[in-house]
């Protein structure tokens, strides 16, 4: 696999939003070709050739070491998920089609992860894979992503939902961010995960059906997601302002858990109380499940 391409496009747009001035360099008197740093100028930040960090400007990061890796991140001033994300890129230019991950399945989840979501009575909880699809959630998560499930395409997934669905942008108050978020960390899931097929017909698919998804894939933006605040404006229930938290299933390749609480007190935990209250009377968990069944059954044949 040659990400070439995705490399030279990740780097230069790195460079480019980064000025002289930012970086601790005399921008000089003379009119400037770029508006970010030219090569020279990263070489010498990263104290290596120019030859050098050109080969790496231009996308081959075969052979390159982590030493060359990390001061080139400090040249650019990466964040911490920017940072994964080269080292991400570099795996795979050093891999490249010699290692393959094994073909996921549609759930893949052990039992007992159904089990500690159950468990959780408190919050909303949720299972996703690295293709943003809902693999498994508890009563209250799947009421707080119920609008997801109103139609009949299974898995529910979070990029469709936000780019392809109307209702998504009365669900999310701040559309834009969420939108921003979503594809920084799908992004970044592609980086980690290059080798996986559905993920990037995923990508394709929104590619072709969203300009908005289009323009944000672009700009080569990637997010770490582990903990923070959402606000969601359900229509059952309205307004609520949740912190979440998110966590890598070791045991479960692939799958992150998140789980969503209120502030003791506020009036968002009134509402997530009225929202299990209003999931008891709905049936948008037995609809959720039996869809998973059905989406678990066809892989399984397609496996067979």
């Amino acid at each position: 696999m040659d990400n070439r391409g995705e490399v030279r496009a990740f780097i230069s747009s790195r460079r480019g939003r980064l000025t002289p001035e930012q970086a601790g360099i005399d921008p000089g008197t003379t009119r400037r070709r770029v508006t970010g740093l030219r090569r020279d100028e990263v070489a010498r930040l990263a104290g290596v050739s120019v030859e050098y960090y050109t080969r790496v400007d231009r996308g081959n990061l075969t052979g390159v070491s982590e030493n060359v890796l990390d001061a080139v991140a400090r040249a650019l001033q990466l964040t911490q998920a920017e940072h994964d994300h080269l080292r991400d890129l570099a795996r795979t230019a050093n891999l490249g089609a010699k290692v393959r991950s094994p073909k996921p399945r549609a759930s893949g989840l052990r039992p007992t992860a159904q089990h500690l979501l159950d468990s959780i009575t408190g919050g909303a909880a949720i299972i996703g894979n690295t293709r943003m699809d809902i693999v498994a959630a508890n009563e209250l998560g799947f009421a707080l992503y119920s609008e997801m499930y109103r139609g009949t395409a299974r898995p529910a997934n979070h990029s469709r939902f936000i780019f392809l669905d109307p209702r998504a942008r009365d669900f999310y108050p701040d559309w834009e961010r969420a939108a921003n978020v979503n594809v920084e960390i799908l992004r970044r899931e592609a980086g980690r995960s290059p080798f996986d097929r559905q993920l990037t017909d995923l990508v394709g698919e929104l590619s072709v059906r969203s300009d908005e998804f289009r323009i944000r894939w672009a700009a080569h933006d990637v997010r770490r997601h582990y903990s923070g605040a959402k606000h969601f404006r359900h229509s059952a229930v309205g307004a609520l302002e949740l912190v979440y938290h998110a966590m890598d299933l070791e045991d479960d390749p692939g799958h992150t858990m998140t789980v969503y609480t209120a502030v003791p007190g506020s009036s968002s935990e009134e509402g997530l109380r009225l929202l299990s209250s209003w999931a008891a009377t709905e049936n948008i968990a037995a609809i959720a499940r039996e869809g998973a069944a059905r989406n678990i059954a066809r892989a399984d044949r397609a496996d067979a």
